[in-house]
């Protein structure tokens, strides 16, 4: 009997932060809601039900704007930008299962960013961000010139999916700087691997980015959100196992080719 009552207990603990979702109490709220069960079943690759899902998102969107939700004009706007490139990832069947995670996350993000009352849920990527780019600028540093592509390249894929969310909840001037910064080290590699000062840059852009992590970490996050926080976790991996896929392809079509030219 008692062992039963703990698996009772267990179960219900479980159960709590759902509970938090099930009954949202704004329609902010339950937009949020309805983002998360999106990505949720593109996490499942159900991209059918997440399609529709998107479908209700629209119409409860619509109805929201229609009935005076004071969004800023830049929130609309990032909202409908986001949703859109999100609608198009789960309909879009060319599109590999991360890159339709990495669409959707980044519209979870910013939809989160807007209805959250505490600390966001694109702040749980400042580890693998934070990370990626020390290593990035590592391999600069040593003149690595293959493991600073591909590290830069990762980081430009977890940099994008958070972006929109940043323009939200981070004044414009921080991250028109940010932008800047981050557009320099992508568009002049060859600089930043060569100049100390392209290096500058990218110990300067290290420093604005963790300063906005910082920033905007509470001490505590909301119990309620972990949930999701685990789950996005997921996202980071496969965003990180798609880039490094995509360079493992290139590389080995890269030295076919040489093989082949090497025989003729």
């Amino acid at each position: 009997m008692r062992i039963k009552f703990l698996l009772l207990f267990s179960v219900l603990l479980l159960m709590a932060p759902f509970a938090a979702f099930a009954e949202p109490t704004s329609p902010v709220e339950e937009l949020d809601n309805i983002s998360d069960q999106a990505l949720q079943m593109v996490k499942l690759q159900r991209y059918e039900d997440a399609d529709r899902l998107l479908k209700h998102f629209s119409e409860e969107f619509l109805t929201i704007t229609g009935d005076g939700r004071p969004f800023s004009m830049d929130e609309l706007r990032i909202i409908t930008v986001a949703h859109d490139e999100a609608v198009e990832a789960v309909a879009n069947a060319d599109m590999g299962h991360a890159e339709r995670m990495n669409k959707v996350t980044k519209f979870r993000l910013v939809i989160d960013a807007i209805s959250s009352t505490h600390q966001p849920l694109w702040t749980e990527m400042e580890g693998p961000i934070m990370t990626v780019f020390s290593e990035m600028k590592t391999a600069a540093f040593e003149g690595n010139n293959d493991q600073f592509h591909s590290n830069l390249n990762s980081f430009l894929s977890l940099y994008n999916v958070i972006y929109p969310s940043l323009k939200i909840d981070i004044n414009p001037e921080t991250i028109q700087k940010i932008d800047a910064r981050v557009s320099f080290i992508d568009q002049y590699r060859p600089q930043v691997l060569t100049e100390a000062s392209g290096q500058e840059e990218l110990e300067t852009l290290e420093s604005d980015l963790q300063n906005i992590f910082d920033e905007m970490t509470e001490d505590e996050a909301d119990p309620s959100l972990w949930w999701v926080i685990i789950s996005t976790g997921s996202v980071i991996i496969l965003t990180l196992s798609y880039v490094g896929w995509r360079k493992y392809k290139g590389d080995r079509e890269k030295t076919k080719n040489v093989q082949k030219e090497r025989k003729n």
